[in-house]
């Protein structure tokens, strides 16, 4: 919903009721392929620590009835993108949909890399309220936000897996924790958080916003997040450290996003 009223206010400048439909669209549509996964990944939710309390595993929610709120959720998703956007962001929407239950979710059982495609899926949304607010599909402004939170999305989940690794493989899924050791997923997941912090810098660049003091902002917090996030290249790296960068890296993006979307808001770039 945020990336996706963020490609509106990008578009538009504003904030009016053109954008209620498109994000709620997005969120039920999200929702609904939220629970398909957990349909999809009920047997290995009942496995893993972290997602054994979810409504299918726990018995809280029968399949059957977990298959009619997917229906419900996403039918309704449907209506509001078509009736918001139009069928290009229908389209945008089922899309995300099912590259994230149909390519993501079995090819993640295949290869511990299948976030890298993954990835797609995050950056979608936001082309969603981009086209619902006027915008052209092939912009290089919104490419270049889908680009940004595309990169994004990749340290943000190996981060994730650096914390909760060890559930991945007693579930029995690839992990890169049996490919790599702590040490060498840091270094990796800081290149990773570079890219980001990086591909940040293109959004003065392609015009989303003017090159003045918004954009030495976005330098500003560029740099901090490399150098907060430079202590996963020492020797002796600890767990907690990959949560305090995971934390970082998600408030970067959300800072950025907050920032951007203030400043069309109030026409400052």
């Amino acid at each position: 919903m945020i990336t996706t009223a963020f490609g509106f206010i990008c578009a538009t400048g504003e904030i009016n009721l053109d954008l209620l439909l498109p994000t709620l669209g997005i969120f039920l549509l999200a929702s609904s392929s939220a629970a398909l996964n957990q349909y999809q990944e009920r047997k290995i939710d009942s496995i893993m620590e972290r997602t054994k309390s979810r409504p299918i595993p726990s018995g809280r929610i029968s399949e059957r009835n977990a298959l009619a709120v997917i229906f419900y959720l996403g039918f309704l998703g449907s209506l509001f993108l078509i009736i918001g956007t139009g069928v290009i962001g229908l389209a945008l929407g089922l899309l995300a949909m099912f590259w994230y239950n149909g390519v993501y979710t079995p090819l993640k059982r295949v290869t511990p890399l299948a976030i890298i495609p993954g990835a797609i899926i995050g950056s979608i949304p936001p082309v969603v309220g981009w086209v619902a607010g006027g915008g052209a599909l092939l912009s290089p402004q919104i490419i270049a936000i889908s680009f940004f939170l595309f990169i994004w999305q990749i340290p943000h989940f190996w981060l994730l897996l650096l914390v909760f690794g060890k559930d991945y493989e007693q579930a029995g899924l690839p992990s890169l924790t049996k490919t790599f050791s702590d040490k060498q997923l840091a270094r990796i997941t800081f290149v990773w958080t570079f890219a980001t912090a990086m591909t940040s810098l293109l959004l003065p660049i392609f015009n989303v916003i003017k090159i003045n003091y918004g954009a030495f902002l976005i330098l500003i917090l560029a740099i901090g997040l490399v150098v907060y996030s430079a202590r996963l290249l020492k020797n002796d790296v600890q767990r907690p450290v990959f949560r305090y960068t995971f934390n970082a890296i998600n408030i970067f993006t959300f800072s950025i996003v907050l920032f951007i979307s203030i400043g069309k808001l109030l026409i400052l770039y």
